[in-house]
């Protein structure tokens, strides 16, 4: 791990400065990067706007350390808050730092490199791990809890939910069984699993067990909900011309970014209103004209880059009242739904919906 750059490659770099720069010509503006990760968008930031300062949040304590450190030898340290908390804080990190409005703020919803190539982090299905999977490894929910503790409705829901798996239901009551023999600890045992039971004939391209890591991760870091529930406090703390850019990398993150950026695009209204209310007009401009996505030369150099989807919006005035309720019941609408499988296995455990 002690050649950062060799395995941390940023997605889309020069895109995401392109968009996040034009925001941040005045002085003392303020970029925000939910993701920190190792630094590598956070640095280019930084470079190409010298007038700006930077707020790096990161819920893994190893990668707020390792940018911090990485900032520093780019001697940029002196424009750098680090932030350790989850991007859900978005607006007390901000109310912490004395900071109303920002500028610009950037999420890349993708796992680190660091995430990735740490073995030990269990986050990937192509080499044998502890089935851990935390972000921030503070907190006491791991994989392994998961395929321990979930009844098998639980699990077939997040495995259908959030892996998008057409065989949810048989992959989650084979983990049932089997637990009741052994616990199901590591990759290789999960993978194994998956193997057995996903009928060959019905099986996508790569490993088959792809989506159910997938799943796994979601829920134990809770990321959607927390994306659900991070993008109203944005819209709420940009300054009018702030910008929203945000990188995700599956479908179901994408199309929470993209309801909620296409609700700020569109007037607040029935369809056919002759004359549009002031506070309903649009608040965002599209900025990318729908996803951008990686070219065959980014994708030859750096395969992460594959299934990114790039996706920004400007914000054009002020947002009434009206808007910050849109926003926030849309929230609340999609946290609910995301944080399904939590809610089940809670009231489980307190003797509820529990069976036999």
């Amino acid at each position: 791990m002690s050649d950062l750059t060799a395995i941390h490659q940023p997605v889309l770099l020069e895109s995401c400065v392109a968009l996040v720069s034009p925001a941040l010509e005045h002085e003392n503006s303020i970029v925000v990067d939910c993701t920190l990760g190792l630094a590598g968008h956070a640095i280019a930031f930084l470079k190409a706007s010298p007038h700006a300062r930077l707020i790096g949040i990161d819920r893994d304590a190893e990668a707020l350390a390792l940018a911090t450190t990485r900032i520093a030898e780019a001697g940029l340290a002196q424009r750098f808050t680090p932030v350790h908390a989850a991007f859900d804080d978005f607006a007390s990190v901000l109310e912490n730092q004395q900071v109303d409005r920002v500028q610009a703020v950037f999420m890349d919803l993708g796992l680190s490199s660091l995430q990735i190539d740490e073995v030990e982090r269990g986050f990937s299905y192509a080499q044998n791990a502890p089935l851990d999977m935390r972000m921030d490894v503070s907190q006491e929910l791991t994989a392994a809890k998961i395929l321990s503790e979930y009844d098998a409705r639980e699990l077939t829901f997040i495995f259908r939910e959030y892996g998008e798996e057409r065989f949810s239901r048989l992959i989650a009551n084979a983990i049932v069984h089997q637990r009741e023999e052994t616990p199901i600890t590591s990759s290789r045992q999960l993978n194994e699993l998956v193997d057995r039971v996903v009928p060959k004939a019905h099986r996508p391209a790569g490993n088959p067990a792809k989506r159910v890591f997938q799943a796994l991760r979601i829920e134990v870091n809770g990321e959607l909900s927390k994306l659900a529930r991070t993008l109203p406090q944005i819209a709420e703390h940009l300054g009018v011309g702030g910008r929203l850019v945000v990188e995700s990398y599956h479908s179901l993150e994408d199309r929470t970014v993209k309801r909620f950026m296409v609700k700020g695009l569109n007037a607040d209204v029935p369809p056919g209103l002759p004359v549009i209310p002031e506070d309903a007009k649009p608040v965002f401009s599209d900025l990318t004209r729908g996803a951008i996505k990686a070219d065959e030369s980014e994708i030859a150099g750096n395969p992460r880059s594959a299934s990114v989807r790039l996706r920004a919006v400007e914000l054009t005035r002020d947002l009434p009242d009206q808007w910050i309720r849109i926003f926030e019941e849309s929230a609340q609408s999609l946290d609910s739904r995301a944080g399904k499988a939590h809610d089940q296995h809670q009231r489980s455990h307190h003797g509820f919906g529990r069976k036999g």
